[in-house]
């Protein structure tokens, strides 16, 4: 496996995106909505980092299976566990590839009427990308590799890196 992404720029790239959005949300109380499962390791960092009140919910969907390629599908299978009317709502998630997977959460979540609703996400494969989503935070572009690793998987092995490696085929 070739490291594209180092554990120390990992670490600076998450402070830089936590203080920005401490900047951008004072005087708020947001609701980080993580991806799971992927998004966890990251957004564990970036709460840490955080200078803000701020919530955390989990809501979880499959559209990958054991594959490499998404499937197209998009499952829910865990809801959020707070209601999001009227709040300002930031969605954290780990990759954006086809950005169908996000596409469905975002449409799921303005159904529900937050005050605002933004994104950040760890990695970018901006080739990859079918539909187009707006995002806030961006920490990296990647190439159109598979990768794995700080908590991103392949069939739920790897999450542990430390730093983020392109999968060898």
């Amino acid at each position: 496996m070739e490291t594209l992404i180092s554990k120390e720029r990992l670490k600076k790239k998450v402070k830089e995106l936590a203080l920005q959005i401490s900047g951008d949300y004072k005087q708020k109380n947001p609701i980080l909505v993580g991806i799971l499962k992927g998004s966890f390791v990251f957004l564990a960092d970036l709460v840490r980092e955080m200078r803000i009140p701020h919530q955390i919910d989990f809501i979880s969907v499959a559209s990958y299976g054991s594959r490499k390629k998404a499937s197209g599908v998009v499952r829910l299978l865990k809801d959020l566990s707070t209601n999001i009317e009227g709040k300002d709502v930031i969605i954290v998630e780990d990759i954006i590839d086809s950005g169908l997977t996000l596409n469905y959460i975002r449409n799921n979540l303005l159904t529900r009427n937050p005050k605002s609703l933004e994104v950040v996400t760890l990695l970018d494969k901006k080739k990859r990308r079918k539909v187009k989503i707006p995002l806030k935070y961006v920490g990296f572009s990647i190439p159109n590799n598979f990768v794995v690793g700080y908590g991103l998987d392949f069939d739920e092995q790897y999450r542990n890196l430390p730093y983020i490696a392109k999968l060898e085929e």
